[in-house]
């Protein structure tokens, strides 16, 4: 019996020591947390498009005159100026023509002289009555057919002359060239033949679709500028970024839009224009354009590590003053300046957690270690969906 007594207090006693341990050492503190207020900042929303760049003017270059190609004065894919002179056509036949009429209007000329001459001699002699009035018709009518000779043989001259400038080929605008498409000695069908093209490089223009609702944002956003979307585009500033993850964005303006909506696709095509100065930017490029969607607003961003879920919810844990810990269901927008939009479930004076989720609890109590988010985070690249204000 006194065995047993023993042997229970020494159990009890085994009991009781970690039991006594963990009251001394106390509960472990609440876990520390970053928390920090949300950025807030005017935005204006930008809707996203993508299309394709397209040349301002576009020409096809062929020969006013029909004849052998004899001269070509151009490198395949070049930039050329306006006046440049690109082919030659052999000008043999057309040096051939232009002195056989500068000769058929010298004969006019000399033959307008002479019955200019003899009309007057007429009509002197008639004045006297040594010469009839019919002889006088007959020699003011050769005189007046004369005149016509002349105008028409100066015609024909000038017409040889012209063609014989029409055997020289010259840029019609400034832009790229593409190769040639006929080769030396080849037969050049006038008007027919297409020697080569040329496109304007700067400014360049955008074209992209955009659907019925997208359409009436943009409208509404031209109409408060005092301006009418399909009146110049209502000159909304867009931008257009390339494949190229190195090139910066390109600004430019929204300058056309077309007078009605297609009635199978429910869009309309609108233009933007850009300058083009470095000739970047090339025909047939794609690219992806933002365009104002909205007017300024005051933007809640937030960082995506501090936005987590709760089943199908999308939620911020929001830190009270005695420093515990609620959700607060959120709708996110899209990025901005490595930052996430919040549409609704904040207003911008809450301090929320923004590292350390993984450590709260709903109701917890934690120990908030205060920072200060930067105005832009350099770490994530902007989102094109959103532009700040005023750029």
């Amino acid at each position: 019996m006194p065995f047993s007594i023993r042997n229970m207090l020494l159990l009890s006693s085994m009991i009781l020591l970690p039991a006594a341990s963990a009251v001394a050492q106390g509960a472990p503190p609440p876990p520390p947390v970053t928390v920090a207020k949300p950025v807030v900042r005017d935005v204006v929303d930008n809707d996203e498009f993508i299309g394709r760049f397209e040349p301002v003017d576009e020409v096809s270059v062929r020969s006013r005159v029909g004849g052998y190609l004899q001269e070509v004065h151009f490198t395949d894919g070049a930039v050329v100026k306006e006046g440049d002179l690109l082919f030659v056509i052999d000008q043999r036949p057309f040096i051939t023509a232009l002195n056989e009429s500068n000769a058929a209007l010298e004969v006019a000329k000399s033959t307008q002289t002479y019955a200019e001459a003899q009309f007057k001699r007429a009509e002197s002699l008639a004045t006297s009555g040594s010469q009839s009035v019919s002889t006088l018709d007959d020699r003011r009518r050769e005189w007046i057919s004369a005149q016509a000779n002349v105008r028409g043989a100066q015609a024909t001259a000038d017409r040889a002359a012209l063609d014989m400038d029409y055997t020289k080929i010259t840029a019609p605008l400034s832009g790229r060239i593409d190769r040639r498409l006929i080769s030396i000695g080849n037969l050049v069908q006038a008007d027919q033949s297409i020697l080569t093209t040329i496109v304007s490089l700067d400014p360049i223009d955008f074209y992209f679709d955009v659907d019925e609702r997208r359409l009436l944002n943009f409208a509404d956003t031209a109409r408060r500028k005092g301006q009418v979307l399909q009146q110049g585009g209502g000159g909304v500033d867009v931008t257009v970024t390339i494949s190229d993850p190195n090139a910066k964005p390109f600004m430019g303006k929204l300058d056309f839009a077309e007078n009605r909506i297609d009635n199978q696709s429910g869009t309309i095509r609108l233009r933007a224009r850009f300058a083009n100065p470095d000739l970047v930017l090339q025909p047939g490029l794609f690219g992806r354009i933002q365009v104002a969607a909205s007017n300024t607003y005051k933007a809640v961003l937030v960082p995506d590590e501090a936005i987590g879920s709760d089943q199908n919810e999308r939620v911020v844990y929001v830190v009270g003053t005695d420093g515990k810990v609620s959700t607060m269901p959120v709708r996110p927008g899209p990025r901005l300046y490595g930052y996430r939009v919040i549409r609704e479930g904040l207003d911008g004076t809450e301090t929320i957690v923004v590292n350390g989720l993984m450590r709260v609890r709903p109701g917890a109590t934690i120990t908030p270690k205060m920072t200060e988010l930067p105005q832009e985070r350099r770490d994530t690249p902007p989102d094109s969906a959103v532009t700040e204000s005023g750029q």
